[in-house]
């Protein structure tokens, strides 16, 4: 069958890859010198190739999907914003976050959207904007179902079926028990990361050799039993799409997501676009020779396009796809989902585990990586990714929130994202 075979050209893809990545590199290590020329081309670059992308085959999304707006129109007050631009101006100017961009939404109305600090601590930094293109990491997650979701709802996948329809390799203990839904809600059984994950990273593999790593890893539990927040599975969901499509998944999301509804600014790996450009995450012991070769900074890392946390985007994009899900799955004139699937992404699909979580999304309540604040109703639902990064929706009150930052989601990052949660949520003060 025509979904049963590999991707097509994966390793020419995968040649040209590590050519480009050794151009990369070069570049990556003087961020401060390259120009703004530079910048604007590598942007430019990902604006033309989603744009061609929605021609002539996709429906692009026409009428806005988000307009700017006053705060008090929105029933949100202007003060209370205010203390969170503040909070953030703080937060850059003390150099505990070097980048940070926001945006506030209500009613489909941007009531915030600003950016504070530099792309990097380095000298003649650029500024950041309130569109200042970000490395998402785990944000990643949820974009990479969105796009196995529009296989789901042309019946070109079951979510009930084992993964092992989609990838025979898929061989061991308990492993025809793996439905693919397991793989999107972290109770497959799958790790985290492969137990070479570092000795790949060092040795600049390609992700065709995560995906054999991935296929052959033995599960850590019975399938459906616990919850185990697992990269990995998202990597099977991509791979699952890829065969399927017979498209490499960053080429699908241009397609069938990016270009539709004008995520102009939105790219799995880099695909033309300079490190330089974004704002380059606060990597702890980032100057070893590990973090400049392999680490979140690192050109392999940044072009690799690992489905689980390779994703680079602004918080304008994000919130687009956001209120397309709060619009019931309708982005302009186009149609992303319908409503049952958007609802089914965000529901809890994990009530055996006692571990919420939808497909994708994490819930207010999931027990990993939802640093939505405390204020939340019970319907909200979004993602967190360790650069520092995190996006929200709260269908209820029909409030969004994006914010992208470079300080990282430990203890004190953590602590932001969920402030900053908190002090959005309490901006609302009428229907």
């Amino acid at each position: 069958m025509g979904w049963m075979r590999k991707r097509p050209s994966s390793r020419a893809f995968e040649r040209q890859s590590s050519v480009r990545r050794q151009l990369l590199t070069a570049g990556a290590m003087s961020l401060a010198g390259l120009g703004l020329a530079a910048v604007r081309k590598g942007r430019a670059a990902i604006l033309e190739e989603n744009q061609r992308a929605a021609q002539p085959k996709t429906p692009v999304a026409r009428g806005a999907i988000l307009v700017a707006g006053r705060p008090e129109e929105a029933g949100m007050s202007s003060p209370r914003l205010n203390r969170i631009a503040d909070r953030l101006q703080t937060e850059t100017s003390s150099g505990r976050v070097t980048s940070a961009s926001i945006l506030v939404a209500r009613h489909g109305k941007i009531v915030l959207h600003r950016g504070f600090g530099k792309l990097h601590s380095g000298p003649g930094a650029p500024v950041t904007r309130p569109d200042t293109i970000y490395l998402l990491a785990s944000i990643s997650k949820p974009v990479t179902v969105c796009a196995l979701m529009r296989l789901v709802e042309r019946g070109q996948v079951v979510l009930s079926d084992p993964v092992q329809r989609y990838l025979p390799e898929f061989q061991g203990d308990h492993k025809a028990q793996v439905k693919v839904w397991h793989l999107l809600s972290h109770i497959s059984g799958m790790p985290d990361m492969v137990p070479n994950n570092v000795a790949l990273r060092r040795a600049h593999a390609p992700l065709s050799r995560f995906v054999e790593e991935a296929l052959g890893t033995p599960l850590l539990y019975q399938p459906g039993t616990q919850f185990a927040y697992q990269s990995m599975g998202t990597l099977l969901a991509a791979e699952i799409t890829e065969r399927v499509s017979e498209m490499r998944l960053r080429d699908f999301l241009r397609r069938e997501i990016f270009a539709p509804l004008q995520m102009q600014h939105t790219t799995l790996g880099l695909n033309g676009l300079a490190i330089s450009e974004t704002a380059i995450y606060q990597e702890r012991n980032g100057d070893t020779n590990d973090a400049k070769s392999w680490g979140p900074n690192s050109a392999y890392w940044r072009d690799m396009g690992h489905p689980w946390g390779g994703l680079h985007s602004t918080t304008g994009d994000l919130a687009r796809l956001l209120q397309t899900f709060q619009n019931g799955g309708r982005g302009g004139e186009f149609q992303l989902f319908s409503a049952g699937t958007g609802n089914a992404m965000t529901r809890d699909h994990n009530q055996r585990v006692g571990a919420p979580w939808g497909l994708g999304w994490a819930l207010r309540d999931s027990p990993v990586w939802n640093y939505f604040g405390d204020l939340g109703s019970a319907s909200t639902f979004g993602h967190v990714g360790v650069t520092g990064t995190v996006a929200w929706s709260d269908p209820s009150r029909r409030l969004i929130c994006v914010l992208l930052t470079t300080g990282g989601a430990s203890t004190r990052g953590r602590f932001l994202l969920n402030g900053i949660s908190n002090m959005v949520q309490s901006a609302v003060v009428a229907a």
